[in-house]
């Protein structure tokens, strides 16, 4: 079932423009969102928050326009743009007892559950955060209220290998719960690892939406990685 629907979006700025961006999220499907730096992978993912607005193009979850529903439809979405740049010197105990009260769906269990697994501190600042552990809090909020898709922006910047495996394994779990998870992501091994789903957004252009399967079906040669793959539609072959 889709649970996010991406059509013909377009944002055009003075250097750069994102042209008819098409893609949808499903339920119980992880989607990586691939493509080298300054593709319009952000520009993408904060259009589809309505934090930048689009010059054309719809955007759709659970059946219903985020425009004239913003409010009941951010309540069932985990948002996360990698580091937290706010509040930066309260504790995280009373950023989580403000937040917690805008979600009727949070869930104290879950938020603790979270807390210890990512080794968080209640009574720290983001500000006495490492880059890696900053991103672990703001997947904390994320995953704390029962969303049921989950919108990442390089949720494994800056985090070492084994807190991205373990983010990874949590996502895997999650999608068994039903759960929709979007995420961009310039590590392709973590595409690899747990992606069901694809889409590769290349000068602005999505140059594919499909299954992992499908997309190395159609784009790899025998024997190649899907980093090889990506590196050399990069290179401009997409003669696979």
């Amino acid at each position: 079932m889709s649970i996010a629907e991406v059509r013909h979006l377009v944002k055009k700025y003075p250097s750069f423009t994102l042209s008819d961006a098409s893609f949808s999220v499903s339920a119980g499907r992880i989607m990586g969102f691939i493509g080298r730096n300054g593709a319009g992978k952000t520009t993408t993912i904060k259009s589809m928050f309505n934090l930048i607005h689009p010059d054309s193009g719809e955007i759709d979850y659970f059946g219903m326009p985020l425009i004239g529903n913003e409010e009941e439809i951010k309540k069932r979405i985990g948002y996360s743009t990698g580091t937290v740049n706010w509040y930066p010197r309260k504790k995280i105990r009373d950023i989580v007892s403000i937040v917690s009260r805008f979600y009727d769906t949070w869930d104290e269990s879950a938020y603790r559950k979270y807390l210890e697994l990512f080794e968080l501190n209640e009574s720290k600042a983001p500000v006495e955060l490492s880059e890696g552990m900053k991103v672990k809090f703001n997947l904390l909020l994320a995953l704390s209220h029962r969303a049921e898709v989950l919108i990442l922006d390089e949720p494994t910047s800056g985090l070492d290998p084994f807190s991205r495996n373990e983010l990874l394994d949590i996502f895997t779990g999650l999608k068994k719960e039903g759960v929709a998870v979007f995420f961009s992501t310039h590590i392709i091994s973590d595409i690899e690892k747990c992606a069901d789903d694809i889409v590769y957004i290349s000068k602005g252009k999505i140059v594919s939406a499909m299954s992992k399967a499908d997309f190395t079906g159609q784009f790899s040669e025998e024997g190649e990685s899907l980093e090889e793959t990506m590196l050399r539609m990069e290179r401009g072959d997409l003669n696979a």
